[in-house]
């Protein structure tokens, strides 16, 4: 059973290692997994994700977000799995076959994740893009769509906001991983920012989220381990509740 730490990620964006390390030594024990993205692993490639694994029991989410020909991430993601990190992601973008490759790639030595839809992107924005309806008005059905697809690709889940999770679950059930950004505090203690579907911990957890990426909430905190404490207690609050009332009647 998951602690309530381990629900969250937090992601390590910053620009080089020595800034990195700096998190990791001051979190390792109050978040269950550290997110290296596009940025950092191009600046500091695999010697920082191997420290990380070996600085102490943190997992490992490597949000590279692949998209490419279907050889080429397969490819790619043969490279990645090697690394021993716990989540990959990969654009469902415009091909099943892509997907396909990335999940043969992993090969079961990592969980694949299907990147559906943006948290900063808005409906306008896929409606630039070209996308005609519902789609472009109903965000959730292009969500519902491209988790289809990575379902039926054989990943283990999808990068989703918390406004879509409970839909995710309904249909695809609890096996299939719902890891959701654009996490924002109740109290409302961090600026406006390029997020635009945005939730609560306590409303990502109740919808069903099995992970909670959350960054700026913890990082631009006074005291960043005492932000990721009350998160987690918030999450253990909702753990509680569902204990509950799962608990059969004596």
């Amino acid at each position: 059973m998951k602690a309530a730490k381990d629900y969250i990620v937090f992601p390590l964006d910053v620009p080089g290692p020595d800034a990195a390390k700096t998190l990791v030594n001051l979190l390792a024990d109050n978040v269950g997994m550290f997110k290296v993205g596009l940025e950092l692993f191009i600046r500091s490639g695999p010697e920082l994700v191997r420290w990380i694994l070996q600085a102490g029991s943190a997992k490992v989410f490597l949000d590279l977000k692949l998209h490419d020909i279907p050889i080429t991430v397969k490819r790619a993601m043969a490279q990645v799995a090697e690394l021993g990190v716990f989540f990959a992601t990969v654009h469902c973008g415009e091909s099943r076959a892509m997907l396909e490759a990335a999940v043969e790639g992993a090969g079961g030595r990592v969980n694949v994740l299907g990147v559906t839809v943006l948290t900063s992107v808005s409906p306008a924005d896929v409606a630039e893009a070209g996308y005609r309806e519902p789609y472009s008005k109903d965000l959730q059905q292009l969500v519902m769509k491209k988790a289809a697809m990575a379902r039926d690709a054989g990943c283990g889940g999808i990068v989703c906001s918390g406004q879509e999770v409970q839909g995710i679950k309904a249909v695809f059930g609890d096996g299939f991983q719902a890891v959701t950004p654009g996490i924002r505090p109740a109290d409302g203690g961090v600026a406006a920012d390029d997020q635009s579907r945005i939730v609560t911990p306590a409303m990502a957890i109740r919808r069903g989220s099995d992970y909670l990426v959350i960054g700026r909430p913890i990082r631009d905190a006074a005291d960043p381990r005492a932000a990721a404490r009350i998160i987690a207690a918030e999450i253990q609050g909702v753990l509680n509740e569902q204990r509950m009332r799962s608990k059969p009647l004596t």
